[in-house]
């Protein structure tokens, strides 16, 4: 297997690279999270430069790219920790453009990849933990559509928003749901995360919504291992710049008339970040690859992956902290939001235990003996 970048692939890392280095500056970020978390204006320049469209199919305007490359990309925008979510645009985009009717695939995804349209998944209740089969959202058909009510929780800049994938229970069985921004009955309530990003409550009453699928629990499984697969590549972004900001800083810091990064003890706790980071590295690709396998297959290798991201996440950032000291925590000094954000990370869409208990599960009775 060759695990080389293809030259179109260099390029796109290059370019979101010197966006990330030019155009998106530790001020810039936090003038965004001053100002609430998102900027429109920021997704608009993803969008320019073509990360909205990667994952839309070329007969709807997009680029019709696959997991690696969106994989490269969201490495790069890691590495800035950028605010925006530009792996809603993905999730939405693989979802629509494998369940959804012709009419809706029509409407809604030129206009994701043109970056016009903010589509995100509103799946978490606040009693489903978790669990994706877990819905308390109700659907009910009226006249040649349907309505929803419910509520849902920690959804990613949902109160900027143009649309919603929207999971509910439809004659006994969870179904998948478009519901529009401007449809009535539709309140949002937005604030900041702890990492600096924006999130909402979003409360349905009776609300106009599209049934996408009836095989909702089918469509928001794939829309959560995309999820987690975006979020894995982020993260080997993340990871990577913190590793480089505190290597940095120990050339820099001085004890006993010497830098610290001449300490042996903390050279080693360097070394055991870096490998932390290759193993995370090495199981984002293994994510990236498993994407269009099998589900049973894709949903485990996911889980696997999270596993070792988890881990890596939280080693890394705990460490990068320690090695600056006091500096590490303080709201002025970047490291802190690097680490804030792996934090945050590490608890998304299932934290480590979570993924560890779908990873047993998933064993075979064989495994580990070697016979």
């Amino acid at each position: 297997m060759d695990f080389n970048f293809s030259e179109d692939q260099q390029q796109l890392r290059d370019a979101v690279r010197r966006w990330v280095d030019k155009g998106y500056s530790f001020e810039r970020r936090r003038a965004d999270v001053a100002a609430g978390g998102f900027s429109r204006a920021t997704y608009t320049e993803l969008a320019e430069l073509g990360l909205t469209a990667l994952a839309v199919p070329e007969a709807h305007g997009g680029l019709g790219q696959g997991p690696v490359d969106v994989m490269v990309a969201l490495e790069e925008l890691g590495r800035g920790i950028v605010l925006e979510p530009l792996s809603q645009a993905v999730i939405a985009s693989a979802v629509l453009s494998q369940y959804a009717p012709a009419a809706a695939q029509a409407l809604w995804l030129p206009r994701i990849a043109s970056g016009e349209a903010l589509v995100v998944l509103a799946h978490q209740e606040r009693k489903a933990r978790y669990r994706l089969d877990v819905c308390s959202a109700t659907a009910t058909a009226s006249g040649d559509g349907h309505v929803l009510t419910g509520l849902k929780s920690l959804v990613p800049a949902g109160d900027h928003a143009d649309a919603f994938l929207v999971p509910a229970q439809l004659d006994g069985q969870i179904a998948l749901f478009l519901v529009e921004r401007g449809a009535s009955g539709l309140r949002t309530r937005g604030y900041g995360t702890q990492d600096g990003s924006r999130a909402a409550e979003v409360e349905f009453s009776a609300t106009p919504a599209t049934l996408l699928t009836h095989n909702g629990l089918t469509a928001l499984t794939l829309a959560m291992d995309i999820a987690n697969a975006a979020l894995c590549a982020e993260a080997v972004g993340v990871m990577e710049q913190t590793l480089h900001i505190t290597v940095d800083y120990m050339n820099q810091r001085k004890q006993f008339g010497v830098v610290i990064a001449s300490f042996q003890a903390l050279r080693h706790r360097v070394a055991d970040m870096k490998m932390q980071l290759e193993l995370a590295r090495s199981m984002s690709y293994y994510a990236a690859l498993k994407i269009t396998a099998p589900a049973a297959e894709r949903h485990l290798a996911i889980a696997r992956a999270r596993v070792q991201l988890g881990q890596s996440m939280r080693f890394i950032g705990q460490q990068a902290v320690q090695l600056h000291g006091g500096i590490g925590v303080t709201d002025e000094y970047i490291v802190s939001h690097y680490f804030k954000r792996l934090t945050q990370m590490e608890m998304s869409y299932g934290d480590s235990l979570q993924h560890l208990g779908e990873v047993s599960a998933g064993m075979q009775e064989t495994a580990g003996v070697f016979s």
